[in-house]
Parts: structure tokens; C-alpha cells; sequence
């Protein structure tokens, strides 16, 4: 079938600001979003600008708004979405070219809530063991891709850039209920400053927008809760 897909563009070399393209597309039902992106880059417009690399769906480069919700490009296919589609970059971020944003602040923010084992304690000889109930504490928020769909759809964000987002939240998590990390106090202390988890509007719209399904709105509060728990 024919599809229409506008894609919302900008060069700051050439444009003052962004402006809408409309194309033409071929496409079958089972096509997806990116596919549509690769025919218009390689067929029409060598130009466009997007990132993309596994397009399984694994590395999470590919986000976008896609009819008006936060989406990868590569999980989403044509027959969801119908004979019109439309494409533009992640809300609330800087916009580089075209689909691409400045994806820095969103990392500084993540790298902020140490996401990384900490453990001062002599290295064992093979692992450091847990049990499977301790494993499955933190297993949900352990599938973060890092595609920032879901900080870029949390009109707190919007509102306050500053603000740490769900991303880094549910990558704290991770951590603190690691049985065998040491830096959850530390942790809970950075997310406890007002651009922490109080900017958090339980909205959900990070659940939503969320493509490997981590219940974010929940691991947030689990995190609010352990901060007024450890001030308690």
C-alpha cells in the first residue's frame, strides 16, 4: 500500500526552523517505521538524518515520536499505524538534524545516579552470590535500553530539564535493591534533591511510552518510598 509519511525536519545549516516533508511510500503491512525511513533516505532524500543500528528493537537508538507517541521506529509497523504516518524527533530534547537529538544531558543525568555495582569487599573467587528472590527484586528494571522514550515523554521533564527523569530512576533501581551492591544510601541521597523522584507526577506516561515494557511508574515510587524509609 501507499503510505504518506511526514517527517518533521531541520537543518540548522539551511533552516531557520523545523518544517514538515511529506513522501510517498510503498510499503507492505508488515513493513516497519524504520523501513519506510531506510526507502525515503536511500531511494529519495539522501539527507535525512536519523540513528539506528540492531533495528530489533535491542539497542534502543532508534526512539522517536511516531504519531504522537514515543516509539522505536524499528518495533513499530505500518499495520499499526495505518496509510498515514507521521515522524519527529524526541519532545523536550535539542534538536542536532532532523530525528537525531543531543542524547549528552539525558546520559549526564543517568550517569548521575551511579549505575554501576558498587561493592568494596574482597573479589570472590567466582561470583558474588544471590539468591533468586534476591534476583528478582530488580529484574524488571534491568531491561532498560537506554532510548530515552521514556524521560522524553514525562511532561515533568518538559517543564524542568534538570529533573533526573525515569531513565536514570529505573537504572538506580536496579541498584539499590541489589542485594549485592554497597551504595544504596548514597544513591537514595542523590534522588532525594528536589530534581530527584519528587518531580515525579505518577502520569505514567513513562510506562507507556516505555518499548521493553519496565513498569517505570512503580519503580519509582518503590524508590520515593525507600528514600522517606531510610529519612524515617
Amino acid at each position: 500500500m501507499l503510505v504518506d509519511l511526514r517527517i518533521l525536519r531541520f537543518d540548522p545549516e539551511r533552516d531557520e526552523k523545523p518544517h514538515w516533508d511529506t513522501y510517498s511510500v510503498e510499503s507492505g503491512p508488515m513493513d516497519r517505521v524504520l523501513d519506510l525511513l531506510h526507502q525515503v533516505k536511500w531511494e529519495e532524500d539522501g539527507t535525512l538524518t536519523f540513528r539506528r543500528s540492531c533495528a530489533h528493537g535491542v539497542c534502543g537508538s532508534d526512539a522517536m515520536l511516531i504519531n504522537g507517541r514515543n516509539r522505536l521506529a524499528c518495533k513499530v509497523r505500518v499495520d499499526q499505524l495505518g496509510r498515514r504516518v507521521s515522524v519527529a524527533p524526541l519532545p523536550g530534547m535539542r534538536v542536532i538534524k532532523d530525528l537525531v537529538v543531543d542524547m549528552e544531558p539525558f546520559f549526564d543525568q543517568y550517569k548521575s545516579v551511579k549505575p554501576f555495582l558498587v561493592n568494596e569487599e574482597p573479589e570472590p573467587e567466582r561470583e558474588r552470590l544471590q539468591s533468586p528472590k534476591e534476583r528478582a527484586r530488580y529484574d524488571d528494571t534491568t531491561k532498560c535500553i537506554l532510548c530515552a522514550a521514556c524521560t522524553t515523554a514525562c511532561p515533568s521533564f518538559w517543564a524542568q530539564p534538570s529533573f533526573v527523569g525515569p531513565a536514570a530512576i529505573v537504572n538506580a533501581h536496579r541498584f539499590i535493591f541489589d542485594s549485592r551492591d554497597h551504595a544504596s544510601e548514597e544513591r537514595l541521597e542523590i534522588l532525594a534533591d528536589e530534581d530527584g523522584v519528587w518531580r515525579c507526577r505518577t502520569i505514567f506516561n513513562c510506562t507507556d511510552a516505555c518499548p521493553r515494557g519496565i513498569h517505570i511508574t512503580q519503580a519509582i515510587l518503590e524508590v520515593s518510598n525507600a528514600v522517606v524509609e531510610r529519612r524515617g
